[in-house]
C-alpha cells in the first residue's frame, strides 16, 4: 500500500475546463486540444491540470447540477476521432454546422444541436461496425451499470419536453419497470444513441488520461457533494435521498445564515438518507467514487464539510434559517474508500472553504487530506484570517489565487477599496499587474501545490469569468479564443516563476 502523501512535494497546476481549451467546433472536446495542453504543461514542468466536473450540465450550463453523477458531457465528443476510427461516415465536416474557433464564448443550443447530429451519425454507422467493436461496447455497457438508467432518463426527459422527472406521467415518474419495458423497446434506437455517445466519451477521455500519465501530468477532477434533484441518480435511487416518490423534497440541502447571508443558502437538492446508505454498505457512494477515480488522479470534493455534518432544511421551506445540523458518516465512508482503493492516503482534496467547524477539520486531518486556501479571501484586514499566507500552517494545502466561482484576480483588484490596496501594498510586493503579484504570493507559501486559473495566468478581467454564483445567465460559456501557441509565453513565465520557488520538474 502506498505510504507517500498525495501531495508529497512543491508543485504547480493550472485550472482550465476542457470546454475552454481551443480545438473543437463549438467548445473544447476530448480530442487533440487536451493532448496539446498536456504537452505544454509537461514541457514547462507543470505537474497538475485541474478542471470542473466532466459531467453533463443542467440547462444553465452548470456541471455542478448534472443529470448524472456518472455520465460525461456530450459536448466534449471529439469528431475527428470518430471519423478517423470509422465510427461516423461524413464527406464534409462543414455539414455539421459552423465552427466557433474565434469567439470567446460558445452557445449551449449550438452544442446540443451538434450532439444530436453526431448521435444520428453514430447510429447510422453502428450496423457496419465490426463485431469486435460491438463486443467492446456491450462489455462496457454491462460494466457501467449506470448507463442504462442514464440513457433511459435522458430519452424520457426529451420525450416530455425536458420537464423534470416529477412532472412526468405517473408510470414514468415512479419508474414502473414493468410498464417501461415495452416503451424501451419502442425507443431502442434513441436509447442506443445515448449509450454510444457515453461509450465514445469514456473511450476518448481514457485515452487522454493515459496520455497525461505518459507525460507525468496528473489530472484533478471535481465532485459536487450533492446531486441534482432532477437527475438519473435520484430518479433511479429515490430511497437513498430525502425525496418522496412523487418527487417532493422531504428535506433539502443548504447552509445556515452567516456573515454573507441573513437567511442562509437554500440549494434545493435532496439530502442523503444516510441510514439507507449504511444498510447498502455505501454501494452508491463507493461506485460514484470508483467512477471518478477511473477518470482522474485526484479529486476535489466540493462541500467536504458535508461528510462531517450537513445543514438539513424542511423540503417546503423558503429559506435556510430553520434547519438543523445532522451528523454524517463520513469517517466510515472514507475508511471504506481507503480499502476500495488500497491506499493509506486518499487522493482527495477537501474543499473546506467558508465557516469550518472543528469536526470538519478533525475529519480532514484524520485522513491527512489536503485542504484549500484562496488568496482572494485573505486580505480583509483581519490578522487572523486563515487564508493569509502567514497563517497557512504546514504544507498539506492547495493554494489558489481564485477558483471558477471567483472574479479573475485583475477584476478582484479593481474592485478593492483604496484602503485595502494600500494595506496589501504595504505588506506585499505588488507590481503593476496584480494578477501576477497574487500568483507570486501563492507560489511563495508553504503549500505543496499552487494552482492558478488560466484567466489569471493570462491577466484577463471578468469578461472571461466562468461563473458568478447566485446568477443563472451567461455562466460557463467562456472559452479561449487564442491558440495554445499564442499563450505559451504566459505558461513559460508561470513556470519560470514557479521554478524560483522549487515548484517545477525542470
Amino acid at each position: 500500500m502506498p505510504i507517500e502523501p498525495v501531495l508529497a512535494k512543491k508543485s504547480l497546476g493550472v485550472l482550465i475546463h476542457p470546454s475552454c481549451i481551443p480545438g473543437g467546433r463549438v467548445c473544447g472536446t476530448f480530442g487533440r486540444g487536451p493532448k496539446e495542453w498536456i504537452k505544454k504543461l509537461h514541457k514547462h514542468g507543470i505537474e497538475y491540470w485541474q478542471f470542473l466536473p466532466l459531467t453533463p450540465t443542467d440547462s444553465t450550463g452548470s456541471p455542478y447540477s448534472s443529470p448524472s453523477s456518472f455520465a460525461l458531457n456530450p459536448w466534449f465528443l471529439d469528431i475527428d476521432d470518430l471519423i478517423e476510427k470509422d465510427f461516423i461516415l461524413i464527406s464534409n465536416k462543414e455539414e455539421l454546422g459552423p465552427t466557433n474557433q474565434n469567439k470567446n464564448h460558445f452557445d449551449f443550443d449550438v452544442a446540443d444541436d451538434l450532439t444530436k447530429k453526431l448521435g444520428c451519425l453514430l447510429l447510422q454507422g453502428w450496423s457496419s461496425q465490426s463485431e469486435e467493436k460491438k463486443l467492446d461496447f456491450y462489455k462496457w455497457a454491462i460494466k457501467n451499470f449506470w448507463v442504462e438508467d442514464y440513457a433511459l432518463f435522458v430519452v424520457i426527459r426529451e420525450e416530455f419536453n425536458m420537464l423534470p422527472w416529477w412532472k412526468w406521467p405517473k408510470e414514468f415518474k415512479i419508474k414502473n419497470n414493468k410498464f417501461l419495458k415495452s416503451w424501451i423497446k419502442e425507443r431502442s434506437e434513441e436509447i442506443l444513441i445515448k449509450k454510444l455517445i457515453q461509450w465514445h466519451l469514456d473511450r476518448q477521455w481514457r485515452d487522454i488520461k493515459d496520455f497525461a500519465k505518459s507525460y507525468n501530468v496528473k489530472l484533478i477532477g471535481d465532485l459536487p457533494f450533492y446531486v441534482s434533484r432532477d437527475s438519473a441518480d435520484v430518479w433511479s435511487n429515490k430511497s437513498l435521498f430525502s425525496i418522496l416518490k412523487n418527487g417532493a423534497l422531504s428535506f433539502q440541502s443548504g447552509v445556515p445564515p452567516d456573515y454573507f447571508s441573513s437567511t442562509g443558502q437554500l440549494w434545493g437538492t435532496p439530502t442523503y438518507f444516510w441510514s439507507k446508505h449504511k444498510r447498502t454498505n455505501f454501494y452508491w457512494w463507493r461506485e460514484r467514487f470508483k467512477r471518478q477515480f477511473e477518470l482522474v488522479d485526484l479529486l476535489r470534493l466540493d462541500h467536504f464539510r458535508g461528510l462531517a455534518g450537513y445543514w438539513r432544511v424542511n423540503g417546503n421551506s423558503k429559506t435556510a434559517i430553520c434547519g438543523k445540523w445532522i451528523n454524517s458518516p463520513g469517517r466510515t465512508l472514507l475508511n471504506k474508500l481507503k480499502k476500495d482503493l488500497g491506499t493509506n492516503h486518499l487522493p482527495i482534496i477537501a474543499e473546506d472553504l467558508g465557516v469550518i467547524t472543528p469536526d470538519v477539520e478533525k475529519l480532514r486531518k484524520n485522513f491527512e487530506l489536503p485542504g484549500m486556501k484562496i488568496l482572494q479571501f485573505a486580505f480583509d484586514g483581519n490578522e487572523n484570517n486563515p487564508y493569509l499566507p502567514k497563517n497557512i500552517e504546514g504544507e498539506n494545502w492547495v493554494v489558489y489565487t481564485g477558483t471558477h466561482d471567483n472574479s479573475t484576480s485583475i477584476s478582484w483588484w479593481q474592485c478593492l477599496d483604496e484602503n485595502s490596496k494600500k494595506r496589501i501594498k504595504a505588506q506585499y510586493k505588488f507590481s503593476e499587474n496584480p494578477s501576477w503579484s497574487l500568483i507570486e504570493i501563492g507560489m511563495e507559501t508553504n503549500a505543496n501545490l499552487f494552482i492558478a486559473p488560466i484567466q489569471d495566468i493570462l491577466s484577463l478581467d471578468d469578461s472571461s469569468r466562468l461563473n458568478i454564483p447566485g446568477t443563472i445567465k451567461n455562466n460557463w460559456k467562456w472559452k479561449l479564443n487564442r491558440t495554445l501557441e499564442e499563450i505559451e509565453d504566459n505558461i513559460r513565465i508561470f513556470s519560470e516563476l514557479g521554478n524560483n520557488f522549487g515548484r517545477t520538474t525542470k
